[in-house]
């Protein structure tokens, strides 16, 4: 059973920034493409961030392009989020995962086990 723990949410105002962390307990979390996840109140949960199991390929949905940037530490097995320019359309719970790669992510084929996840709230 994999377990993924995310941290790093909190409330900011627009234009703020936070970092969100992943915490994988997985031994094989470097075999896996890894991706961020959100699900804002009353929608569906989406893929915004992807990064390939060595790191070297990257997604990032519309909305994010430009203030996010994803990163991962194989050697700690944790993936970061990044988040600069917050906008109150960032507000949501953020989730991590992890597929085969970011196209599997992107049709949300991940792993059944999804964490907490970590609310990001962000204020005009």
């Amino acid at each position: 059973q994999v377990q993924l723990v995310e941290s790093g949410g909190g409330s900011v105002e627009a234009g703020g920034s936070l970092r969100l962390s992943c915490a994988a307990s997985e031994r094989a979390f470097s075999l896996y493409a890894m991706g961020w996840f959100r699900q804002p109140p009353g929608k569906e949960r989406e893929l915004i961030a992807g990064i390939s199991s060595s790191g070297g390929s990257t997604f990032y949905a519309d909305s994010v392009k430009g203030r996010f940037t994803i990163s991962r530490d194989n050697a700690k097995k944790t993936m970061y989020l990044q988040m600069n320019s917050l906008k109150p359309g960032d507000t949501a719970v953020y989730f991590c995962n992890r597929g085969n790669t970011i196209t599997a992510m992107q049709a949300l084929r991940v792993n059944n086990d999804w964490g907490q996840g970590t609310q990001v709230t962000v204020s005009s």
